[in-house]
């Protein structure tokens, strides 16, 4: 090696560190306090983690970090091998106020799992809670994060990364969501009472028993996109949160629809009763779903955006009318399961007879005015009825093709109950008076539907 290598080898820069660890300069004692708590094993049932009511800055946050899983370093979201390791353990942390921007905390774990959850009490839950009030996590990669109950008041989460956290429970109250990612990402039962989303990402996202309010803004928020398709959003407190800041008229389906029409019962369940309860809850859920979104919005004045909502709403109650005309009523009622022998049978055939009048009922209503929603299809039924019932009179009168066409018009509209010239042995009479009959049923279709279409009713 010549001088100028030399020279060259010497003067050569130490290798780039992350951004994020630059700070992550701390003292002896700490890093020692630090590995002390790492070793601690976690016991949910005890209420013992290795921080718990530990205060953190930021530079152990990022020492933690640096030194994850014995110098590993942080979960990567973007390489998905690393998606299944487990984020460092902050459970019944303290990070108020601290400044975590930018940081990678993918699969943080700030909280219980699902069955941890449904296995302890209250006051257990509380003990794993993770503590981030008035902390600033934007433009952090929280993907992932296991964030079940966590305290995240007036929090700063612009920017942040949070694909597919769990946020169950989640206290999200007057927080900042400017922009964030929540892709797919679970916040049943959170409450969002005063939070500012403009612009947030929520396709795929479990909004289920949100709680909003007025203050809530949903300015310009992205509740759908093709590739994690759109929002659950059945049993949301609205609590007069406004609505017509969201853009309804991008989303084709609801979540919860997607959800329902997706949730196939497994062939070696076909006859469990567990099974078919929850098929039918998922699409009771959804006909719910798009029920409340509907009468939220005309609450505000958006007759026109919640139509297409009401309609699916009626739709998917439909569905659930036809599987109780095939599985029977009685494995869904509790009154009808206790009973046995003849009285069930009776039970069950009576309420399969109601189930599939109402399935007809409701599907002859949709195909005839679309529940009142679609007023142009009771325009072509009746046209086509009108010209329909002509033709026939033409054939079978020997009328011209004039006089067969205002026969039928006057036929509809009544005179089929009246024979006329003509006897009541002529064709023509019976032809005309099932005519009648048809346009009385669709006559009365026309005043719902336009009842519906301009009054709201």
């Amino acid at each position: 090696m010549n001088q100028q290598e030399q020279s060259l080898e010497r003067t050569q820069l130490p290798p780039v560190t992350p951004a994020w660890s630059r700070e992550a300069e701390i003292d002896i004692a700490r890093q020692e306090f630090l590995r002390q708590r790492l070793a601690i094993v976690a016991d949910v049932q005890q209420g013992i983690y290795p921080f718990k009511d530990i205060r953190l800055t930021r530079a152990d946050v990022e020492w933690l970090l640096i030194n994850h899983e014995q110098g590993r370093g942080p979960v990567v979201w973007s390489e998905p091998d690393q998606r299944q390791r487990q984020g460092l353990d902050l459970r019944g942390s303290d990070l108020r106020r601290v400044d975590l921007r930018g940081l990678p905390l993918a699969c943080l774990r700030g909280g219980l799992t699902q069955p941890e959850w449904v296995a302890t009490t209250n006051e257990q839950r509380e003990q794993a809670i993770i503590h981030l009030e008035h902390a600033n996590l934007s433009e952090a990669h929280l993907e992932g994060a296991l964030l079940r109950g966590a305290c995240l008041q007036n929090a700063s989460l612009r920017f942040t990364n949070l694909e597919q956290a769990i946020l169950f429970q989640a206290r999200l109250e007057e927080s900042y969501l400017r922009g964030a990612h929540l892709e797919k990402a679970n916040l049943m039962y959170a409450h969002l009472e005063g939070a500012y989303l403009r612009k947030a990402r929520l396709p795929g996202a479990d909004l289920r028993y949100v709680h909003f309010d007025s203050a809530t803004l949903l300015e310009k928020v992205t509740l759908y996109d093709a590739h994690w398709g759109c929002a659950l959003l059945a049993d949301i407190h609205w609590n007069d949160c406004n609505l017509s800041l969201v853009n309804w008229l991008r989303m084709p389906r609801l979540g919860d629809e997607a959800l329902a029409r997706t949730f196939l019962i497994r062939a070696d369940s076909k006859k469990s009763v567990k099974e078919k309860q929850r098929h039918l809850d998922r699409y009771q859920g959804a006909a719910r779903a798009n029920r409340q979104l509907a009468h939220a919005m005309r609450s505000q004045g958006m007759s026109d955006e919640a139509m297409p909502f009401a309609y699916r709403a009626l739709v998917l109650q439909r569905v659930v009318l036809l599987r109780y005309m095939v599985w029977g009523t009685s494995i869904f009622s509790e009154e009808e399961a206790g009973h046995t022998g003849i009285r069930r049978r009776l039970l069950d055939m009576w309420g399969r007879l109601h189930a599939g009048a109402s399935y007809l009922f409701s599907w002859f209503l949709d195909l005839l005015a679309g529940y009142g929603y679609k007023p142009e299809r009771s325009l072509a039924i009746y046209l086509v009825t009108i010209f329909a019932f002509a033709i026939v009179y033409h054939a079978t009168g020997g009328l011209s093709n004039h006089e067969a066409l205002i026969f039928s018009i006057t036929s509809f509209h009544g005179r089929g109950f009246l024979p006329g010239t003509y006897s009541l042995a002529n064709p023509e009479t019976a032809i005309s008076a099932y005519e009648g009959i048809i346009g009385l049923f669709i006559e009365v279709s026309f005043v719902a539907t336009f009842t519906q279409r301009f009054f709201g009713r």
